[in-house]
C-alpha cells in the first residue's frame, strides 16, 4: 500500500516538546463522550463508512494455537472480506475491497504471505517480545528481523513500559530508535500498552517519543492487557499525532486495537479521527484498527442494508 505522505524519519529526542504537558483526565473524558452522543452517519452514508471501515482493519490472530490452517483462511477472509453477494448488493462488484492487513506472530508470517501472494495486502508481525515486550533488547531486535526476513512488511513493535512509569525518556527514546532501525523498509507500529502507563499524561509522553523516534502508526494496546482501547486514550494519542504534525509537518497513524467488536465502535473511531485530525486520516495508511471479530459485525450490519433483513452472527465468521 503506497501511503499519502511522507514517512516519519524521526528528530532527536525533544523533551520540551512535552516536559510540562499535564492531560486534563475530566475534560478530555467530557470530550470523548461527545463522539458516540452524536447523531450517526446513517443509510448510504453508513454503509461507505463501514465499508471504509473494513478497509483499515488489522484482521489479526494472535493465540497460542494458531495454526498454518487458521492463518491460511485468515488471509482469505482479508482478500475476500466481504461477501460476493453482498458486495453485489452494494454496487461495488467491481471494486478490489480488502482489510488494511493481516497481523499474526513472526512464526506465521511465511504462512500468511503465501496465503496472500498476488494482492497488496501487507502482512503485520508482532515482534519485541509481544505482549510483555520484556525480552533481553538484542533479542526483541532479533525478532524484528526474522520477521522481515519471513515477508512481514509491518511491524508491531511493544515498548517497555518500565522506561514510562520511571520517566526514562532517554531510555524509551534509544529502545524505539534501535527498534526503527532493525524494521528499516518495513513501517514501525509502536505499542504503547496504555492500559499498562497508568496515566493520560504518560499515554502523551509515550506517544510523542514514539513519532520522535521514528514511528509509522502508535497503537493502543496490544490486546492482551485489562484495560484496551478507550475514547480517552485514544483522543490523547490523537492530540499527540496533532501536535507532532504541527512541530514537523509529518502525518502519523494510528491504531486502537483490542476489545472493538461492533459496527458502531468503528464509525465511533471513525468519527473522532475526522473530526480530530481530517478526512485524510480515514485512509488504511493512517488508521488501522487491530480487530478479529468486528468484521463479522460490519459484514452483518451490511447484509442488513442490503437485505433489511438481520442475519445470525454466526454467518458472518471472521474466517
Amino acid at each position: 500500500m503506497s501511503p499519502s505522505h511522507t514517512r516519519n524519519t524521526g528528530t532527536p529526542l525533544t523533551t520540551e516538546w512535552f516536559k510540562n504537558i499535564s492531560i486534563n483526565r475530566s475534560a478530555l473524558e467530557r470530550r470523548a463522550a461527545t463522539i458516540p452522543a452524536r447523531r450517526s452517519v446513517k443509510k448510504d452514508y453508513q454503509a461507505a463508512w463501514l465499508v471504509r471501515a473494513v478497509q483499515t482493519i488489522d484482521l489479526t490472530t494472535l493465540a497460542g494455537d494458531d495454526t498454518a490452517g487458521r492463518v491460511r483462511r485468515l488471509c482469505a477472509k482479508a482478500k475476500n472480506p466481504i461477501r460476493a453477494d453482498i458486495v453485489q448488493g452494494l454496487g461495488l462488484q467491481d471494486t478490489n475491497i480488502t482489510t488494511g492487513a493481516v497481523c499474526v506472530y513472526p512464526t506465521m508470517v511465511a504462512h500468511a504471505v503465501r496465503a496472500l501472494e498476488g494482492t497488496d495486502i501487507p502482512v503485520a508481525s508482532v515482534a519485541t517480545g509481544f505482549p510483555a515486550g520484556l525480552s533481553p533488547l538484542p533479542l526483541r531486535l532479533a525478532e524484528i528481523r526474522y520477521a522481515i526476513e519471513q515477508g512481514a512488511k509491518e511491524i508491531d513493535i511493544v515498548i517497555t513500559r518500565e522506561h514510562v512509569l520511571t520517566q526514562n525518556w532517554q531510555a524509551l527514546y534509544d529502545e524505539l530508535t534501535a527498534m526503527r532501525e532493525a524494521c528499516g523498509d518495513a513501517h514501525m507500529k509502536a505499542i504503547l500498552a496504555t492500559g499498562d502507563l497508568q496515566t493520560l499524561t504518560n499515554v502523551y509522553k509515550a506517544s510523542m517519543i514514539a513519532c520522535q523516534a521514528g514511528a509509522d502508526f502508535i497503537k493502543t494496546s496490544t490486546g492482551k492487557e485489562d484495560v484496551n482501547a478507550t475514547l480517552p486514550v485514544s483522543l490523547t494519542m490523537v492530540r499527540a499525532l496533532r501536535d507532532y504534525g504541527d512541530y514537523t509537518g509529518v502525518k502519523i497513524g494510528l491504531k486502537p486495537a483490542g476489545g472493538l467488536r461492533s459496527a458502531r465502535e468503528a464509525l465511533i473511531w471513525l468519527s473522532m479521527m475526522k473530526e480530530e485530525l481530517g478526512h485524510s486520516w480515514l485512509q488504511p495508511d493512517l488508521f488501522r484498527i487491530g480487530a478479529s471479530s468486528l468484521l463479522g459485525d460490519i459484514e452483518r450490519q451490511l447484509e442488513h442494508y442490503v437485505t433489511g433483513r438481520y442475519a445470525d452472527l454466526s454467518r458472518h465468521a471472521a474466517a
